[in-house]
């Protein structure tokens, strides 16, 4: 029997042959109809389609979307050495996803042995698909909007293009509304499952799809290290997220009956499988909301019922805002039980949600030139190699990131007996480094931290014996407190006026900071005030200034959770209160009066080595910190599970984190 022509393999189900393919001619495309023993032929429509190597080389592959998964579908194409166009109309998602793949890119391309691409990062639509030989569309699963994306993609991408679709959950069919017949035949599901831990991509036609784009796309994606499947024909969920819809709908109900529970359940499935996770920890990555919008298609689709599975979820999780591992509220499991650290086992799933980590190494433990040997490194909460991203850095102490902006800022403490700090910034791949507030203006800053929603740097000077804020390009650079004259040998002097640690709480309307004190000498505070200077008041005379704690052992950084209302701090003093993680509610807390002691605060970890940094995870609700011997940790908002991220031969000072 002849070969079926690779144009048309893919199509034919031999349902009447007991397995055997058919033998048809390259223009005829076959088709199932279910519930009858034969085939359907129908007429191929040929278009003008970008299907052989010459027609696309040069050509960049555009991704419509920088989510979880879009970013991860761009970093496989730009991995696979082709240059990629990323389109996300929100700057955060824009940064994150550039970032996520200058993170990723090298560990995605060392499994298939090629020379990476590069990626940009787009607002306007138009410029992401010029030139474009495929578009591949990862938008939020609401089906207006991917019609009304395929109906700009008709416009806009070259018409040569192939224009694919993320979804699973909606047949490329069903967003054809407002897309002419030509441009159907060049539409096609393409559903990426997790890369880079899985591989496998699933296509599938919209029921007019030419032929030919299937044995090419399915070279592209082998060549970039993917394991293509083509369904034999439409299909809600294409294959395997059919099953997988089956699974999820089964254990919700059993969960709604109450017969089990989410890791009951799970621990059966990963023994009786040899799983890495269950099916209640893979809903919980990937969103209990998007749970509910899948299996309402489905029920849609099939009139099935939603009592124990969609109303289940919205009555018992949605509504109340547990979405899962995204949401900071937990979903199935409590918040944080997707993100793994170094040394666990993990699945796929795993660690979709958990931040990048930022640290500064001040530099202490170089053998040569200590005072210019600081740097900014990146890692990951799974404890995954560090990659440094400036060095050369004087004495740097405090860092944050803005993803509006996709810069990092940073103090130099500069040589703290000279008036020579300065603040600068870069771009997230650690180029473009600038200077922010110049030196001579801030004598020895120490930590830094962003109002991420007015967009400004608060920051302490120590030796200059102020707290400060500006802009995040230096401009409208102020003193919110000053504790005397530096130039004055007295005021210099006195050590229980340096300002160290600082943090902002919009909601209260307040910023806080730490005033150490001598080292290990007992005596820190804490102190707030609001965050607009009293009218008629300058930063020497403020009224309204409240000392929160006396003679803490050595009180550094600080951080706030603005949605529990808990202050907590890092703190470098001796053993038993010092070298600790400590936390307190802000709700009712109010300024000391004089002899008045300290209200009760509870100590969440010990046994830090010069305790320095400390920065809230808000999505896993972990907390994590650095310190001078090396080590960075990661412990719950309730102090329980601490364990070790890094333990380097560095001495951290500052930390900050993005969820890229």
């Amino acid at each position: 029997m002849p070969q079926v022509p690779r144009s048309a393999e893919n199509y034919i189900i031999p349902k009447a042959t007991g397995g055997r393919p058919l033998a048809v001619a390259a223009e005829i495309r076959c088709f199932l109809i279910e519930g009858n023993d034969y085939l359907k032929p129908a007429r191929l429509q040929k278009s003008e389609m970008a299907t052989s190597l010459e027609a696309i080389k040069g050509r960049p592959v555009a991704v419509l979307g920088g989510g979880v998964l879009g970013r991860r579908i761009a970093c496989t194409w730009a991995a696979g050495g082709w240059n990629v166009n990323i389109r996300d109309p929100s700057p955060e998602q824009r940064n994150a996803s550039l970032h996520y793949i200058e993170n990723n890119i090298a560990s995605y391309a060392s499994e298939i042995g090629t020379k990476p691409g590069n990626a940009s990062a787009f607002e306007s639509l138009e410029d992401a698909v010029k030139d474009a030989w495929t578009v591949i569309e990862a938008v939020p699963e609401k089906l207006s909007l991917k019609i009304d994306t395929f109906a700009d993609l008709e416009k806009l991408a070259p018409k040569d293009a192939s224009l694919v679709s993320n979804s699973s959950s909606y047949k490329s069919s069903e967003m054809l509304e407002k897309v002419g017949k030509e441009a159907r035949k060049r539409i096609m599901n393409t559903h990426y499952m997790m890369p880079p831990d899985n591989r496998i991509v699933e296509l599938m036609t919209d029921g007019e799809t030419d032929a030919a784009i299937f044995p090419f796309y399915v070279d592209r994606l082998k060549e970039v290290g993917m394991h293509p499947i083509v369904a034999q024909k439409e299909s809600t969920g294409i294959v395997f997220n059919r099953v997988w819809a089956a699974i999820k709908r089964e254990c919700l109900t059993i969960l709604a009956e109450g017969v089990s529970t989410p890791d009951q359940l799970d621990s059966v499935w990963m023994e009786m499988f040899g799983s890495k996770a269950g099916p209640c920890t893979m809903m919980d990555a990937v969103g209990l909301d998007t749970v509910e919008f899948i299996e309402e298609h489905y029920i849609k689709e099939r009139g099935l019922s939603g009592e124990k599975t969609t109303e289940f979820l919205k009555r018992e999780y949605i509504n109340q805002g547990k979405l899962g591992a995204k949401s900071g509220k937990g979903g199935l499991y409590p918040p944080g039980a997707t993100t793994k650290a170094a040394g666990e086992d993990k699945s796929h799933h795993d660690d979709l949600h958990a931040p990048s980590l930022y640290m500064l190494d001040i530099g202490l433990n170089s053998l040569e030139d200590t005072i210019h040997s600081g740097r900014v490194v990146v890692g990951s909460s799974d404890g995954r190699e560090l990659r440094t991203l400036v060095s050369g850095q004087t004495l740097p102490d405090g860092l944050d990131i803005s993803l509006k902006t996709g810069r990092i800022d940073w103090t130099n403490m500069g040589v703290p007996t000279s008036n020579d700090g300065i603040v600068q910034s870069c771009k997230l791949d650690g180029s473009d480094v600038q200077t922010v507030i110049p030196a001579g203006a801030v004598h020895t800053p120490k930590q830094l931290i962003i109002d991420q929603e007015n967009d400004k740097l608060y920051f302490c000077d120590r030796e200059g014996l102020r707290v400060m804020r500006s802009n995040l390009d230096g401009s409208e650079h102020e003193i919110l407190i000053k504790n005397g004259d530096w130039e004055n040998e007295e005021d210099a002097a006195n050590q229980l006026n340096w300002p160290v640690g600082i943090s902002v709480n919009r909601k209260e309307g307040k910023f806080y900071w730490t005033q150490k004190g001598l080292s290990k000498g007992g005596k820190g505070r804490i102190f707030r005030a609001n965050i607009e200077t009293p009218q008629g008041e300058d930063p020497s005379n403020r009224s309204d200034i409240e000392v929160l704690f006396t003679g803490l052992p050595e009180p550094i950084d600080l951080e706030i959770d603005e949605d529990t209302q808990t202050l907590f701090w890092t703190d470098r003093g001796d053993p038993p209160m010092g070298n600790s993680l400590n936390c307190v509610q802000l709700d009712g807390l109010k300024g000391l009066n004089e002899n008045e002691e300290n209200p009760k605060y509870r100590i969440l970890a010990k046994q830090l080595h010069e305790a320095i940094g400390v920065k809230l995870d808000r999505v896993n609700k972990h907390i994590y910190m650095t310190d001078l011997g090396g080590t960075v940790y990661r412990v719950g908002v309730d102090g329980k599970n601490k364990k070790k991220v890094y333990d380097e031969e560095f001495a951290f000072s500052g930390i900050g984190l993005t969820h890229v």
